[in-house]
């Protein structure tokens, strides 16, 4: 789609509401773009002006937003934090910075880990920074290139690629389980289970059995990997995203005795709009075929 150059108002006169919104103060966004008072008051006004609509109104020392000022601001936050990567990637380079991934360490350890070798194979000039973290991290102001997000691939201000599904399975170790392929109900009821503490999706995943997670017998532990390692020993049956099981149930460790059918939520790639990095886009690249 061609932009329509004359449409769009003095890039000046954005900027300075942009700053303005961001700092809610004139006197504030004057500084931050090295000009005066009135002269952003000025830019603002001929926004205003050309809009036909109020932008700003005053409030106090400072100034607050109007609904309209609000969408304005949010779509010019984009766009201007998008101008601002670009124009860092260029100035940079970036060819000898790794790049930064955002993902959860259980991610990381059971779906990633055992495919790099293969991504290293292909592109060993390229280095990576994987960083785990179990909240969603904003990529822009964590500096971050990419990010591997639980979910349904529904976030504002980002791309978001299918990677992995994460339909939720329940399995154990054949230590445990024997010559049982499946597991009703009542017969999960009554054995030892692993829990992962603070993860709703597990719990409702239990209660969609018709299982009250508060009256299994059970062991719980802080996070996923120790779960699973702990599954691998036969200690209990586990919930668990299959993307996470997939190398445990095909090399014989655990075998999967219920699965949801549900196609979300799953493991989706993330990343902001705009120019990547060449060793962004090698790693997205790698990244997607694995799906």
């Amino acid at each position: 789609m061609a932009v329509d150059w004359r449409s769009i108002p003095s890039l000046t006169a954005l900027r300075a509401f942009a700053a303005t919104a961001e700092a809610r103060n004139f006197s504030h966004a004057a500084r931050a773009l090295n000009v005066t008072h009135a002269a952003v008051a000025q830019q603002v006004r001929a926004l205003e002006e050309e809009f036909g609509v109020a932008l700003v109104q005053r409030d106090g020392r400072g100034v607050s937003l109007t609904e309209e000022g609000e969408a304005l601001a949010s779509a010019l936050s984009e766009g201007f934090a998008a101008f601002q990567r670009g124009a860092e990637a260029l100035r940079s380079g970036g060819a000898d910075r790794p790049v930064r991934i955002t993902l959860t360490a259980s991610f990381a350890a059971q779906w990633l880990m055992p495919r790099l070798r293969d991504f290293w194979e292909k592109h060993p000039d390229i280095g990576l920074s994987l960083q785990p973290e179990n909240r969603v991290v904003d990529l822009h102001r964590e500096g971050m290139d990419l990010g591997i997000r639980y979910g349904n691939g529904a976030w504002p201000g980002v791309e978001a690629s299918f990677l992995a599904s994460a339909r939720l399975v329940v399995a154990a170790a054949p230590s445990l389980l024997g010559e049982t392929a499946t597991l009703a109900t009542e017969e999960m009821r009554q054995m030892e289970w692993i829990i992962a503490r603070n993860w709703p999706e597990q719990d409702n995943y239990l209660r969609s059995l018709g299982l009250d997670p508060s009256e299994l017998s059970q062991t719980d532990f802080a996070n996923e990997e120790l779960s699973i390692a702990a599954a691998r020993q036969g200690l209990g049956l586990v919930v668990e995203s299959y993307a996470l099981l997939a190398d445990d149930v095909a090399e014989g460790r655990l075998r999967v005795v219920h699965e949801s059918r549900d196609k979300l939520p799953a493991y989706f790639v993330v990343a902001l709009p705009g120019p990547q990095r060449a060793a962004t886009r090698a790693f997205l690249k790698w990244l997607t075929s694995q799906a």
